[in-house]
């Protein structure tokens, strides 16, 4: 079982997905995709801060990560 409540995604899918219902497996499916996202933009972010020498990651960090993403960067 992911880290990530199934009602949290459950209620995400419905609302962007135009209301229609959501089967389990979809949602089971859809938490494994939004934690290796939200892994992927924290390995990133990580490796942003520490190469600044930091070791907060910060705002902009998130940001870059994500552009590098959405890019198919990662």
């Amino acid at each position: 079982m992911g880290e990530l409540p199934n009602a949290v995604i459950k209620r995400l899918l419905t609302q962007h997905g135009g209301g229609l219902r959501v089967s389990g497996t979809a949602i089971d499916e859809a938490v494994k995709a939004a934690e290796d996202y939200i892994s992927r933009l924290a390995r990133e972010a990580q490796a942003l801060a520490v190469a600044d020498k930091r070791k907060t990651v910060m705002e902009h960090d998130i940001t870059k990560a994500r552009a590098k993403i959405e890019s198919g960067g990662l």
